[in-house]
């Protein structure tokens, strides 16, 4: 089958580093599925990728908010009937400040988004990939998810670190089967995307371009690579995390951490 006649799908992809998938894989000739909440932001980027794509490739807009379960069910349903070879689970957002002080709400729809719907869509298409002999499925997660916990960021961190764990251990499980199938995660560092505005931070360190994260991810993705870490000081720094007793790493992230509080 040619390219135009697989379907990438992408979860989160109005903006920032979902954005640059769609633009990677449209280039690449794959048809795409294109998911978010803002539906005027994906048509504007369906229309600006259809001038790109290949005269028979079809790019469709989905408008989901996949903070809902249901709404997750139709999507997946929706799926089931397509010819998917790519998923992107890019959906999450953050958010940072004293636990106790930060909003309830604003965190359990974080977790409804960053795990429920993250490990909906992971299994849902892991099934569909394993029944039709192949698949690629990425899991946007983040360096936190590498972190033993992150102070003023306490429910981002530990959602990422649930994606970083079940991707590890289904990867292991696909390997020890002889599975085609893959998965990933991709954890990266900081990223000059909405999320900084989303979240309330302002990062410690420089960030690096949503182009060069996504474009990152895809090569290591098609070499089959379990965590994908951009950036030669990304890994240096994760590398060195692990040698460092856990209190004095969490003391080390809570004093980072505290840095990307706005100020007034």
């Amino acid at each position: 089958m040619k390219r135009s006649e697989h379907y990438a799908v992408i979860t989160g992809a109005s903006s920032g580093i979902g954005r640059e998938f769609a633009k990677r894989f449209a280039k690449e000739g794959y048809s795409l599925i294109l998911v978010a909440r803002r539906e005027e932001r994906l048509k504007e980027l369906a229309d600006q990728l259809k001038e790109q794509m290949d005269s028979d490739a079809k790019c469709l807009v989905i408008p989901k908010d996949l903070r809902n379960m249901e709404e997750c069910r139709e999507l997946s349903e929706r799926l089931q009937k397509e010819p998917v070879s790519i998923f992107i689970n890019n959906a999450g957002f953050g958010d940072c400040g004293i636990f106790t002080e930060t909003d309830l709400t604003k965190d359990l729809d974080m977790i409804d988004l960053n795990v429920k719907a993250m490990h909906y869509f992971t299994k849902s298409m892991l099934r569909k990939f394993k029944d039709q002999g192949g698949g690629y499925l990425l899991n946007v997660a983040s360096m936190a998810g590498l972190t033993p916990a992150g102070p003023f960021m306490a429910t981002y961190y530990a959602t990422k670190s649930y994606v970083v764990s079940l991707t590890r251990a289904i990867a292991r499980e696909l390997q020890e089967t002889g599975s085609r199938v893959y998965i990933g995660c991709l954890c990266p560092g900081p990223v000059d995307t909405e999320f900084n505005e989303n979240a309330n931070v302002e990062f410690a360190l420089k960030g690096i371009t949503p182009e060069y994260c996504a474009n990152y991810a895809v090569d290591m993705m098609k070499k089959r690579k379990t965590v994908i870490i951009p950036t030669a000081l990304l890994k240096a720094v994760s590398s060195a995390g692990r040698l460092l007793p856990q209190d004095l790493y969490i003391a080390t992230v809570s004093k980072q951490q505290k840095k990307k509080l706005w100020k007034d």
